[in-house]
């Protein structure tokens, strides 16, 4: 299966991500880029040093075998119009752009296959999480390629689960995040300076987090294993794991990012 070279729609966050997570990996070229984003980022340019190709003529893009389409999803339509005809009736769309449906990507691409994909910004350090659906194998199989090589890639049967892939994954690192800052200001409460409570915090999840990655065990098990009865951590659990606790807010969390997710995708 021919993926390169691959031209890149955008490369903000998302697409800068990748671009440095696939830089990281060593899996292909730099050459095997093509950047078309007319604000770019200092991680564009550093690609592009080594041999990618940036904003080139549009007659350039019908070498692409893969298309990433990782524009805001306000204008992905004007992308579409102003590059679709250049492309190779063979190329392959792989979307990144939230709420946009692969059925009105294909229409506006002149009928190409799409893959749709739910990553996260992780893949920057080879730790991203892909959701991916795609009707057609061979779509499926390209956004697979390209993103197997900076996470772990979760497959979906129907297109809707990415609203759901949206609220456990994609808007997931932000609940993180947030705990971690709602920690930390718990240390200060009961004490701790700033500075000494931001360290506590952060490199105990971040510890936590290794040991469930290569332990491979269940975040219970985990849970119970450092849960003495009557102990400290008990006596935090149950304010946790109470009535309104972490379980019936993280459900409400994660139904409204799916519910918005479906709004914005109309």
């Amino acid at each position: 299966m021919s993926v390169m070279p691959v031209l890149m729609l955008g490369a903000g966050r998302m697409g800068g991500a990748l671009i440095e997570g696939w830089r990281r990996s060593s899996a292909f070229e730099a050459s095997d880029l093509i950047i078309r984003d007319p604000h770019l980022t200092d991680i564009a340019r550093t690609v592009g040093d080594l041999g990618a190709r940036l904003n080139p003529p549009l007659e350039e893009l019908a070498a692409a075998k893969t298309v990433l389409l990782a524009v805001k999803p306000q204008i992905w339509r004007e992308t579409a119009q102003e590059i679709g005809a250049f492309l190779a009736e063979d190329a392959i769309l792989v979307s990144v752009a939230a709420g946009v449906r692969s059925a009105d990507i294909s229409a506006a691409f002149g009928g190409r296959r799409v893959a749709r994909v739910m990553p996260t910004t992780a893949a920057a350090i080879g730790q991203g999480v892909a959701s991916i659906y795609a009707s057609d194998p061979e779509a499926r199989a390209r956004a697979h390629a390209i993103f197997a090589l900076v996470g772990v890639v979760v497959h979906l049967d129907e297109e809707d689960l990415l609203h759901a892939a949206t609220g456990v994954s994609g808007s997931a690192p932000a609940y993180f995040y947030a705990f971690v800052e709602a920690l930390e200001a718990g240390g200060v409460a009961a004490g701790l300076s700033p500075e000494a409570s931001r360290k506590l915090a952060r490199a105990t999840m971040i510890g936590a987090a290794a040991l469930l990655a290569q332990s491979g065990e269940d975040p219970a098990d985990l849970r119970r294993q450092v849960t003495s009865p009557n102990g400290t951590t008990e006596a935090a659990l149950k304010v946790l794991m109470g009535e309104g606790g972490l379980q019936p807010l993280l459900r409400d969390a994660v139904i409204a990012a799916t519910s918005r997710s479906v709004e914005l995708g109309g």
